[in-house]
């Protein structure tokens, strides 16, 4: 082709952040000329991406604060979508985020352009209907996890599975030696991480059960310090006055960043809900998994969701592999429970670490190059390139 190939992407998030760099990445190993542009992060934009919009204004969680920003929201996708109809790219990638990026998807798709919805939203936990406006406004679906597909055989939808992009770079990216240093950390000490979320409604509502778990604990083993990574310089502060003014009688280490290297040199976490427990096991940590929300956002969410297990690697397991403490379950005297078993059972720990090894194996399919390999099919596809990905190497998408 004589012009560059054009790619709008959303992604609405750091997860998809990580992703769509990925995405990037490999696209452009291949057509080094590729332009990407429309709403995405920090790494995303380190590569070149013209983010239209700060990625940090779609970041919103829990029904009063996604009303709140409503408006907002509606007039940015609005306005995005304009201008991808007004000036067409070859296609149009929207990374996780379904609530926002499907119905952009389909406005685009209805005006010629071909779409790709990266992450398959989580019908088989809930919203099963879904599959039916995924199929309307979506060519192609990229699926992190094997199960997924079988979700979609009623509407024959397009979609091909990548794996997790995580899956072929952790725990490989974290330096745990280098990390024991920076942190000071002695090789017979104790650590538990506490990793309350990275978002300011999870902040709200997460912190102080998991640092009322921290303070049980340390009353019945005060050798042990505690590490808190804060996803971002606001939610630091927010931690930080909080610890001083209410538990600062605890041996707590508050960073800025680095959950990676956190989960890397603690003997077990304390994890809210959500992708961060897929790092930590593909990192080997034992964990706790504790998740609260506000109680009409609960209420809400509760009566939606139809499984049994919600968090990643129970989901991934299909079955009870990590202990789950959720809303009025998540209390300091069970959650300091269940911590304290996995610090004291070293059996325990090793066959958590072995299923956790297992999970990671069928996880790691070079995601970003099947990823690639799956959107750059589309377009040879709608005659935008004129050579097929290589098929038959790794990478290949299904």
């Amino acid at each position: 082709m004589s012009r560059p190939i054009r790619i709008g992407m959303v992604a609405g998030e750091l997860s998809g952040d990580i992703l769509g760099a990925g995405l990037i990445r490999s696209i452009r190993s291949r057509y080094p000329d590729a332009v990407f542009e429309g709403i995405g992060g920090e790494r995303m934009k380190a590569l070149g991406f013209r983010s239209h919009v700060p990625m940090e204004r779609l970041s919103v969680m829990g029904i009063g604060a996604v009303l709140q920003r409503l408006p907002e929201l509606l007039k940015v996708r609005r306005k995005l979508s304009d201008y991808f109809l007004d000036d067409p790219p070859d296609l149009f990638i929207g990374i996780d985020a379904p609530d926002f990026t499907l119905k952009l998807e389909g406005w685009l798709k209805e005006g010629g352009i071909p779409t790709v919805h990266y992450v398959s939203p989580s019908v088989w936990a809930w919203k099963k209907k879904r599959i039916y406006s995924i199929y309307r406004t979506t060519d192609l679906v990229l699926a992190l996890f094997p199960f997924e597909p079988e979700h979609y055989a009623e509407t024959g939808q397009r979609i091909a599975v990548v794996g997790h992009p995580l899956a072929s770079q952790l725990p490989d990216v974290v330096d745990r030696q280098r990390a024991l240093k920076r942190f000071a950390v002695a090789d017979d000490e104790t650590i538990v991480g506490i990793l309350p979320g990275s978002r300011g409604s999870e902040i709200t509502h997460i912190s102080r059960p998991f640092l009322d778990t921290a303070r049980w604990v340390a009353q019945r083993r005060p050798d042990i310090r505690f590490i808190i990574p804060a996803a971002n310089e606001k939610l630091h502060d927010r931690l930080s006055q909080l610890i001083q003014r209410d538990y600062n009688d605890l041996n707590i280490q508050l960073v800025l960043k680095n959950s990676r290297e956190v989960m890397a040199i603690s003997d077990a976490i304390l994890i809210a809900s959500g992708t961060a427990t897929l790092e930590a096991l593909l990192m080997g940590t034992p964990m706790v998994v504790g998740y609260k929300a506000g109680w009409l956002t609960y209420q809400i969410f509760s009566r939606m969701v139809n499984l049994d297990q919600v968090s990643l690697p129970n989901i991934l397991a299909g079955e009870a592999l990590v202990p789950e403490l959720i809303q009025d379950a998540l209390q300091p005297e069970q959650a300091g429970t269940e911590l304290l078993h996995i610090l004291q059972d070293q059996t325990l720990r090793h066959q958590l670490q072995q299923r956790f090894a297992d999970i990671h194996d069928t996880l790691n399919m070079n995601a970003d190059e099947r990823a690639a390999d799956a959107v750059l099919g589309l377009l040879y596809e709608k005659g935008v390139i004129e050579s097929a990905p290589l098929a038959g190497r790794k990478g290949e998408a299904g």
